[in-house]
């Protein structure tokens, strides 16, 4: 059995409300074992012997039926999420600086993202790579303002990406 969690993009902001009850019903009526939920932004812990492919296309069919939109998740193991917070190559305690890791789908995607942050400023937009991630951390409160945030937020990234807080990432695997 894997240790997996399912790291939804763009749920309860936006229009796209799902409750963590109604998301843990959902994983559960799959199948997936000791289902669990972690804050309200859409992050879902579980045990299965799936394979990432399947798993990651189900659940995210299963998404859109239940819940009517264009779901896209990044689907990650317990282990995978210890490794990026184990890494983060920047001061996580800096309290004028967050903190965010960007979950890839794929390689090409996370080197694309790195490739696209070479010519900016790295004092506004420190960015390095990771093990299937890539680490950021902008000044607080210039999270969708910086060029680094302007580049993540293109239609390209949004089926590809998605970011978590290192705090909340540090919550999930305690």
């Amino acid at each position: 059995m894997t240790e997996w969690v399912a790291l939804l993009r763009g749920v309860n902001v936006g229009g796209i409300t799902i409750r963590s009850a109604d998301l843990r019903e959902m994983l559960a009526a799959m199948g997936l074992e000791d289902v669990r939920t972690f804050l309200a932004s859409g992050n879902a812990a579980f045990r299965s012997p799936r394979e990432r492919g399947d798993l990651k296309l189900a659940i995210e069919a299963a998404l859109g039926e239940r819940f009517g939109y264009d779901a896209w998740i990044v689907l990650v193991t317990r282990d995978e999420i210890e490794a990026a917070i184990a890494s983060f190559p920047f001061d996580a305690d800096d309290a004028d600086r967050q903190p965010w890791v960007i979950f890839c789908v794929d390689a090409a995607t996370r080197d694309g993202l790195v490739e696209a942050a070479l010519p900016l400023d790295a004092a506004v937009d420190p960015v390095a790579a990771g093990p299937g991630v890539v680490y950021w951390n902008p000044a607080k409160g210039t999270s969708t303002d910086t060029a680094f945030a302007k580049i993540v937020a293109r239609t390209t990234y949004k089926s590809r990406t998605t970011n978590r807080n290192l705090r909340t990432l540090q919550k999930i695997v305690a």
